[in-house]
């Protein structure tokens, strides 16, 4: 087996499929001009989510007594 002939077939294969999907590239853009739509708008950043310190204080409080209650039933259990 003539490992740098398989390299070279590979090679092509791959060079063919990036030719195929460079070509629905274009369609999509082209379709997209068609209707009107820059093919950017979809790129926009999302916000950060902000949490205050308050609901940050909350979320904390409900983990520690979600956590209280298991510890609890696991000294139960070993008892």
């Amino acid at each position: 087996m003539n490992i740098l002939a398989t390299i070279r077939r590979e090679e092509r294969k791959l060079e063919n499929r990036v030719g195929e999907l460079q070509g629905q590239l274009e369609g999509l853009k082209a379709a997209a001009r068609a209707l009107g739509i820059s093919a950017s708008d979809g790129l926009r950043t999302t916000r950060k989510r902000v949490l205050s310190a308050a609901g940050r204080a909350r979320i904390s409080a409900a983990a520690k007594r979600r956590w209280a209650k298991v510890r609890a039933g696991a000294k139960k259990a070993v008892s």
